[in-house]
């Protein structure tokens, strides 16, 4: 699902708190890519999802 993926920490500026990971997909064909949002919530599939391929080894970077 996140095969080739980058993951960042997106942060809100006004408090400084990771409310979502930014998933960016690769480049396609044509040069463009993909990015899906998504909010740190346990209730979200995607989000478990996510940290299932954290436990697998994998990193997300740290926001800016």
């Amino acid at each position: 699902m996140f095969k080739d993926c980058t993951m960042k920490y997106y942060k809100d500026k006004m408090t400084d708190e990771k409310v979502c990971i930014i998933v960016t997909y690769p480049n396609n064909a044509n040069g463009s890519h993909r990015e899906l949002s998504v909010p740190i919530s346990n209730d979200n599939t995607d989000y478990q999802n996510i940290l299932k391929w954290v436990a697998d080894g994998n990193t997300i970077q740290e926001a800016d």
